[in-house]
């Protein structure tokens, strides 16, 4: 009998965090999760036993924390965990994060394949910003109608299979239809590996809890090429007899599934192993087992079993450096913790070396081969090295996807800035650190950076990075999202940011238009000083787009109502005003009442008596005060007189009662008005 587990089998990188998280919040107060953190009801078992406790509705969770599982939950959920004071660690997986910022990126109908109750795709729906349809089959998506433009994603655990079938039916139905394939890179190799097994297996075992949809894939996949599938949820569920001593028996196991539910299994094997027979019964075939005589078991117990059992403890013994691996804390000394790992020789681990320091004896704990043999018998083991190794290979998905990472500045070096990135040293040039030259490479240490990974040395694991590129991708796509929303003949705000001969560039979030000097002012202006300054806030219109130049023409006088439009209400007819002379003809002087809006005062009405030439009564420049004759919007046109404004301005004055105090502390004196010849 041949007996082999998968390679990919047992907790993927987003569950194992996820249950990690829980264990060492509960250590530290009481621990809530909104729904099951995991589908695999020995793990709830044993995260019950530490204080981990599962809420079906928020209602339920009295304080505390609140662990986010590895499906993630809607931002409404979110918000309403917050409001309630409660602290949120969010636990969600990468991939299914990354879902979530697909979908919410997306305005416009999103189509999600998969299982329409499975929490991933309710927590992926709450994301979505538009219309959410899910399909769970090729026959939902071709029920699809009247959708032109659409984003598909997929359950990050849905089959490579199924999603292709539902893909070629939209495909038939949408013609702009966006398709991103999210489903998990760890779930497709689970899934060939276990075809691949299960091509070549006599009996296959699937571990890992009924309701993990993952676990479920994998035992559809492996039903459709192996007669012989057992769904195991426990080494309880393994059948008692049924095998033979030909049999090549091959585990595998769902995201879900914790490394020593496995190991069981393969113990449990041990024991069966000794009832069974060196030949098939003739009556049994592979679809249905047939129960074995006494007399057969009787045989197979005095078989000859070796090399069963030396199978079966290769699969739980062997240890190789670099293996990870869970053990049992047996001892703790001052500067090492002793772990038995199932090995002829238990592991140290030294104490510097833990992630975490608040072991005790009696504890699981994930450790990694460091050395078989430290030269003196002792297995040399490492906690932090799978830390690392997992920051590194978190860092590696992101690096592929094209992401940014965050990291710190930690030492400025020749030729650039030595960062933390994830536990991971990281080199920035200087010239890759900002857009701009950097006379002091120490400014950015101990700052929080957003980079891009440029290189890799995955020998050395060392990267180079870039905040020059995020720097300018972000103001790329930032320029985009404007140019994508502005619209010709639209009021925005804006802020002005420098200033020239020929006008003034306005920054309208993100990109910078011109506001021509003709288009500042409704009247003459030389300079653009003379109407706006930098940083000044102002509101601007859309007057042209021109997106092959990237130009942008703005207006900022046109925000604002023509001064002929109201030119009769602010300046009534008989009222008196102030203006200034900015013009002087023959006939009479202009006076500018407000910017764009001049008027009229014939020389028969610069002054109170006749004059030979304008300049005999009024400058350029000069302020004075005008009675307004008459107005004339549609001909651009205000008559406007001086001497009308003294003579009313006089008379005014003229009915004070003469010898009365005004007030001043001096007696009015009228005075007599010259009359014209």
């Amino acid at each position: 009998m041949r007996i082999v587990i998968a390679e990919h089998a047992g907790f993927c990188y987003g569950v194992r965090a996820a249950v990690e998280k829980a264990f060492s919040t509960a250590a530290n107060g009481p621990c809530w999760t909104l729904g099951s953190l995991i589908h695999n009801r020995q793990v709830l078992d044993r995260l019950e036993k530490a204080g981990v406790r599962a809420a079906k509705e928020i209602d339920e969770i009295t304080g505390g924390t609140v662990l986010i599982r590895s499906h993630g939950a809607s931002p409404d959920v979110l918000e309403a965990l917050r409001a309630r004071g409660l602290k949120v660690i969010d636990a969600t997986c990468p991939n299914v994060a990354r879902v979530h910022r697909l979908v919410h990126e997306y305005d416009g109908t999103v189509i999600i394949a998969g299982q329409r109750e499975h929490p991933e795709v309710v927590a992926t729906a709450g994301w979505c910003r538009g219309r959410v349809i899910v399909v769970g089959s090729a026959e939902e998506a071709l029920q699809i109608e009247g959708i032109q433009n659409a984003l598909v994603v997929a359950q990050t655990t849905l089959t490579q299979g199924k999603w292709t079938q539902i893909l070629e039916a939209l495909r038939a139905r949408i013609p702009g239809l966006r398709e991103e394939n999210t489903i998990c890179a760890a779930t497709a190799r689970r899934q060939r590996e276990a075809e691949k097994l299960s091509r070549e297996a006599d009996v296959m075992f699937v571990v890992g809890g009924r309701e993990s949809a993952n676990t479920r894939a994998l035992y559809e996949t492996c039903k459709a090429h192996c007669a012989r599938v057992f769904f195991l949820e426990s080494a309880a569920d393994i059948p008692e007899n049924g095998f033979l001593a030909s049999d090549y028996i091959a585990i595998a196991a769902g995201a879900s599934t914790p490394d020593w539910s496995l190991k069981e299994v393969a113990t449990r094997m041990n024991d069966i192993e000794k009832n069974v027979p060196q030949e098939a019964p003739a009556e049994a075939t592979a679809a249905e087992p047939a129960t074995m005589a006494p007399e057969q078991a009787a045989e197979a117990a005095s078989a000859d079993n070796s090399n069963f059992m030396a199978e079966v403890e290769a699969t739980l013994v062997t240890i190789r450096p670099g293996q990870t691996i869970t053990g049992t804390v047996v001892q703790i000394t001052d500067d090492e913790v002793c772990v038995n790992i199932g090995y002829k020789a238990d592991g140290l681990v030294k104490k510097s070396d833990l992630v975490t320091t608040d072991v005790k004896v009696g504890d699981e704990i994930e450790v990694e081969v460091v050395k078989v043999n430290d030269g003196e018998g002792n297995v040399v083991l490492s906690q932090r090295n799978i830390v690392n190794r997992r920051n590194w290979d978190a860092l590696m998905e992101q690096y592929e996807k094209g992401e940014y990472v965050e990291g710190t500045g930690k030492e400025a070096v020749k030729g650039g800035l030595i960062a933390n990135v994830g536990g991971v040293r990281a080199f920035i040039p200087a010239s890759q650190l900002s857009q701009r030259y950097v006379e002091k490479i120490e400014d950015f240490v101990g700052k929080d950076l957003k980079l891009k990974i440029i290189e890799v040395d995955k020998q050395k694991k060392r990267i180079v990075c870039s905040r020059k590129a995020v720097i300018a991708e972000e103001a790329a796509a930032k320029k985009k999202e404007v140019w994508d929303k502005l619209q010709e003949g639209e009021v925005i705000p804006g802020i002005v940011r420098r200033l020239t001969d020929f006008g003034a560039f306005v920054d309208i979030g993100g990109v910078d238009g011109l506001v021509h000097v003709t288009d500042l002012s409704w009247g003459r202006v030389k300079h653009p000083s003379e109407v706006v300054s930098p940083n000044q806030e102002i509101m601007v219109k859309v007057l042209s787009l021109d997106p092959e130049r990237e130009r942008i023409q703005l207006g900022y006088k046109q925000t604002q109502p023509r001064p002929w439009d109201v030119a009769e209400e602010k300046y009534p007819v008989g009222s008196i005003v102030e203006g200034k002379v900015v013009r002087i003809t023959t006939f009479g002087a202009f006076v500018e009442l407000e910017p764009g809006l001049d008027g009229l005062v014939h020389i028969s009405q610069c002054a109170l008596t006749r004059i030979a030439k304008v300049e005999d009564a009024v400058q350029v420049g000069q302020i004075v005060r005008v009675k307004v004759l008459a107005v004339d919007p549609q001909a651009k046109r205000i008559s406007l007189s001086i001497r009308a404004a003294l003579e009313e301005e006089a008379f005014n004055y003229s009915d004070e009662i003469p010898g009365e105090d005004l007030g001043t502390g001096e007696e009015y004196v009228p005075v007599e008005l010259p009359t014209e010849e």
